[in-house]
């Protein structure tokens, strides 16, 4: 077992741990894709079958959006995706675990693996919509700023945003931003949910966790965040299908950076 995989704290309930977080080199993310593929190979079907379950879900949203004429609020949703990219995940961590653990994993490790810990999940939930719906608020004002209160045709809308001023300004600022407010959330939820899953944490443990990794690990958590931005890009292009593979890969990749990452000790309580 390679580095990326091998186990770094006990499982057992902890009621008072110390957080440590190791450093890594720019070689890790690597390391972290690797595993996922080999979770995903040993796991085939269970993985394959979360990410078409996300796949179809996609495939509806976006097929309910242009039939009631929305069709407007696709590509900011499709952008807002990396703010919930975490929680989507949240089954592919239940399949890793289930590997570690030596069992087979099945669907129920896929679709049922946070209700263990469904009360700080939702929380960590909650602090992803956040971001997910300023970037939607922003996009709404950016279209505003850039392109007025009148929504033109589709041909209309999507020609513009290449060939003209506006569009084009509204495409770099929109980046720039989105950038911003999408590394932000990267930043509180990169072990953030595995945390939680694997510990009797809360969620602002999780997210302390989170944020002291990208701090002490700045450049390789950056190269990560790369990764998954261009793999995830490379999924919605490939109109979504290709999501099927690379979210469960992505996520059984996560999982291992968590487990690179974070170590837990445990505390001796204090006599009285």
């Amino acid at each position: 077992m390679n580095a990326a995989t091998t186990k770094t704290h006990d499982r057992a309930d902890m009621p008072n741990v110390k957080i440590t977080i190791n450093k890594v080199g720019m070689d890790r993310p690597r390391a972290w894709l690797a595993a996922g593929f080999e979770d995903f190979r040993r796991a085939t079907a269970v993985s394959l079958t979360y990410g078409m379950f996300w796949v179809g879900l996609s495939i509806a949203i976006t097929a309910g959006a242009i039939t009631l004429g929305y069709w407007y609020w696709l590509l900011p949703m499709i952008a807002g995706f990396m703010f919930v990219g975490p929680l989507v995940a949240v089954g592919a961590y239940g399949i890793s675990r289930a590997i570690e653990e030596g069992r087979v994993p099945n669907l129920g490790d896929a679709f049922g693996s946070w209700r263990p810990h469904a009360g700080q999940l939702a929380m960590m939930g909650v602090m992803m919509m956040i971001f997910f719906l300023a970037w939607i608020r922003l996009a709404t004002l950016l279209f505003a700023l850039f392109f007025g209160f009148e929504v033109p045709s589709p041909a209309t809308l999507y020609s513009s945003l290449l060939t003209t001023p506006e569009g084009l300004g509204m495409i770099a600022v929109g980046t720039a931003a989105g950038a911003v407010l999408a590394f932000g959330a990267f930043a509180i939820s990169s072990v953030a949910i595995p945390t939680l899953m694997d510990q009797d944490l809360t969620f602002m443990e999780g997210i302390e966790a989170s944020v002291r990794c990208v701090a002490g690990n700045f450049r390789p958590m950056l190269l990560w965040a790369v990764i998954l931005t261009v793999c995830v890009l490379i999924g919605v292009l490939t109109f979504y299908i290709g999501l099927a593979l690379i979210l469960p890969v992505l996520g059984h990749a996560t999982w291992h950076a968590y487990e690179d990452l974070v170590r837990f000790e445990p505390v001796e309580k204090q006599d009285s």
